[in-house]
């Protein structure tokens, strides 16, 4: 008999767990990407940045990383998720309180409890209570107080209560607050990952403006030294003076161009600033210090397979745990359609004098189990159910969504990357052919052979054809920065522990 109550009291504490248990969804992916890849390499995607060899962009990665408001902002959320599980955990647990009080009451001379204070030996006039009386104080007679008297109760003690869990309501809630306190962690991941390849594109943007400054200028300086030769030999007499005036002209036309890439670069740095959590112009100075001309040779960056993916990017694991914690809430609404029950008890010290409160004929003791079932709320609780299953659904819908779009953004960064490479060696090719062609045609000018417009002619061609290659070169490092980041690079994998399921 004591066996089999034992039994049945574990079952009830234990109970069951109502909704669906979570399964995690079998992500449909290609075996390999379509667009064409690097060689496998052993290139560590969590510090990938480091791969361009650019000592000032990773002092620049690293301090983002660190101070970034948008990694502070996702730090935060993490920990109030860890706040909400503590708090979901709670809910399970005995609720404890301490109480103590003082009650006095004063009794009118005028109610009918006169008339029986009367028959009890009271007298009809009331004096007035001392501080703190007992049961039969000042102005009282038999242990009852009189009309106009008073009475001060003293208490002091403890109450619990604890509702059970029997079908599992609470135990869906930790479910759910442990997915999304994970949910939380990926997605401060996936901001380190945004933020690193944000610096590092706004870097290259700001690099590329600089070498657009580097080649007008030496442009510059080649034109102003063409100037002077025609200068000389207009004042001979060998070309008219329109030459010169139109070598001026170009001169004029090149230096325009500079004024919009100085102020592009300014932006860039403010931009870089916002990025590390300082203000517009703070970076100014440092990264005005001279640098190499030369950037180190662009890396390629293997892309592994599709399955690695769902591994590696954090906004897809960020949206599988919302589906996990959707899925939990399920259960969380079920479990309203079920009766609760609850356990009470209150332990107290009462008294009408602080002299015996702590006496143990001062204890009362109170004990109370209560259910309650739900009967009419005409259909609240299962149309909650409905929308916490419609809920799961769009959460699923968005997880397949994600898992296309992280597929969709590594196939586009390969197919443009593989673009971009073939592109830059035909731009090679035509900046050589139009440095043949100025030197030629330079040596044609000055023989008298050609006239100055098909010198100005070819020296466009070279300028555009170097503009050509030094912007193929900054776009085949923004694709391979976009490749690293939709490959999910930036946040170290050993930090992805195996996942267990806490109750």
């Amino acid at each position: 008999m004591r066996r089999s109550t034992s039994i049945a009291l574990a079952a009830l504490l234990g109970g069951c767990t109502v909704g669906p248990d979570y399964t995690p969804p079998k992500a449909e992916v290609p075996n390999a990407f379509v667009g064409p890849q690097a060689a496998a390499s052993t290139m560590d995607l969590s510090q990938w940045w480091r791969a361009f060899g650019d000592p000032r962009l990773d002092s620049l990665v690293a301090r983002a990383l660190k101070d970034s408001p948008d990694i502070a902002i996702a730090a935060s959320r993490v920990r109030a998720a860890r706040l909400q599980e503590i708090a979901a955990r709670a809910q399970g647990l005995p609720q404890v309180n301490a109480s103590a009080n003082v009650t006095h009451v004063e009794f009118s001379k005028n109610a009918g409890f006169s008339s029986l204070a009367r028959l009890f030996g009271g007298q009809s006039g009331g004096g007035s209570s001392g501080g703190g009386s007992s049961g039969a104080g000042s102005g009282s007679s038999g242990g009852i107080a009189l009309p106009g008297s008073g009475i001060t109760t003293y208490a002091a003690g403890f109450d619990a209560s604890w509702e059970l869990d029997v079908f599992g309501g609470v135990r869906r809630q930790v479910q759910g607050a442990v997915a999304r306190t994970e949910a939380a962690e990926w997605s401060r991941r996936d901001a380190a990952t945004m933020i690193a390849g944000e610096v590092a594109q706004a870097y290259f943007a700001l690099r590329f403006d600089e070498q657009q400054i580097a080649i007008v200028e030496a442009e510059l300086a080649r034109q102003r030294g063409a100037l002077k030769i025609a200068g000389d030999v207009a004042r001979v007499g060998l070309v008219p003076p329109i030459d010169v005036t139109r070598q001026r002209g170009t001169i004029t036309s090149t230096e325009a161009r500079l004024l919009p890439i100085r102020a592009d670069i300014a932006v860039r740095r403010h931009a870089l600033a916002l990025l590390l959590g300082q203000s517009p112009g703070s970076l100014d100075a440092e990264l005005a210090a001279p640098i190499p001309a030369a950037l180190p040779p662009v890396p390629a960056i293997p892309a592994g397979l599709p399955s690695d993916l769902l591994r590696r990017r954090p906004d897809v694991r960020a949206a599988e745990r919302n589906l996990a914690a959707a899925t939990a809430d399920i259960g969380v609404a079920v479990a309203d359609l079920y009766p609760r029950f609850s356990l009470t008890g209150m332990a107290q010290l009462i008294s009408t004098a602080l002299s015996n409160l702590f006496s143990g004929d001062s204890l009362q003791l109170t004990g109370t189990g209560a259910a309650q079932f739900p009967l009419l709320d005409w259909g609240r609780r299962k149309a909650t159910v409905g929308i916490r299953k419609e809920a799961r659904e769009q959460a699923y819908l968005q997880y397949r969504q994600t898992v296309l779009q992280a597929l969709r953004d590594v196939e586009d960064a390969l197919v443009a990357i593989d673009a971009e490479r073939s592109r830059r060696v035909v731009l090679t090719r035509a900046v050589a052919d139009a440095e043949a062609s100025v030197r030629a045609t330079s040596a044609q000018y000055q023989s008298g052979f050609v006239a100055q417009d098909a010198v100005l002619n070819t020296e466009a061609q070279l300028l555009s054809a170097r503009e050509q290659v030094a912007m193929s070169d900054a776009q085949l490092r923004q694709q391979t920065v976009a490749l690293a980041k939709a490959l999910g690079g930036g946040w170290d994998q050993s930090e992805d522990q195996p996942e267990v399921t806490r109750h």
